[in-house]
């Protein structure tokens, strides 16, 4: 693709997003999208050092009334669901504001951010949805009782999109990351060897996005190879 094709990642100021958006910059035009825009207008800068073309989007995924002013008119050809939120408690002490707030954004924003863009993608005939998920969607951990659910909810509504979609020429696909080393999970920078770094999620979504145009890559699971062995020994 050229950079006349447009992707589109939410949650696009930090980590994974960020990450993300840069890979993509190398051969799409990216609209970055995220609630704090001066980390977005960084992303811009550096997008643009590099040689790529981008913009920035203020984005409250998790409103729908933002999103549907916001993306309105906008033809988008990837989409990367990355804006995400972790509360990882057991049920007990979870409030419900935070059992809100992740259902919010991570199930309920995909509604609202897919459903604008959708029927673009479906009358032109191609279109590739990535939406960025997690281990923890298809299994279970103390602490997860919030967090856990939604990212299996996640994997359910991506494949019941698939195949409503496919049949049109757009692609579903869900990248599901282990530990990473960003701040979502604590940890600015990555332990001895048991975590990934943001770039390593951002390169398997390009590889789910470069395939061939009538080939799906429907989950991508992405590990660490060895938790074992420190990052980069042969």
């Amino acid at each position: 693709m050229s950079h006349t094709s447009v992707a589109l990642v939410t949650g696009a100021s930090r980590g994974i997003g960020r990450a993300i958006a840069l890979r993509l910059a190398e051969q799409h035009r990216v609209i970055g999208a995220a609630r704090d825009e001066q980390a977005l207008q960084a992303l811009v800068a550096d997008i643009e050092q590099r040689g790529g073309r981008a913009e920035a989007m203020a984005l409250d995924v998790s409103d729908p009334v933002q999103v549907a002013a916001r993306l309105e008119g906008h033809a988008v050809d990837v989409l990367v669901h990355n804006a995400g939120v972790g509360t990882m408690k057991p049920l007990l002490e979870l409030t419900p504001a935070e059992w809100q707030r992740m259902m919010d954004v991570n199930v309920n924003a995909l509604f609202h951010v897919t459903r604008a863009l959708l029927p673009g993608m479906v009358a032109r005939g191609r279109g590739h949805i990535v939406i960025i998920g997690s281990i923890a969607g298809r299994s279970a951990f103390v602490g997860g009782a919030g967090y856990a659910t939604t990212k299996h909810a996640v994997m359910g509504f991506a494949e019941n999109l698939m195949l409503e979609v496919r049949d049109a020429g757009v692609k579903v696909s869900v990248v599901s990351p282990g530990s990473v080393a960003t701040d979502f999970s604590g940890r600015a920078e990555p332990r001895a060897s048991a975590q990934l770094l943001a770039d390593d999620v951002a390169a398997a979504v390009m590889s789910v996005v470069n395939t061939p145009p009538e080939v799906l890559m429907h989950r991508v699971e992405v590990r660490i190879l060895s938790p074992k062995r420190p990052r980069g020994t042969g």
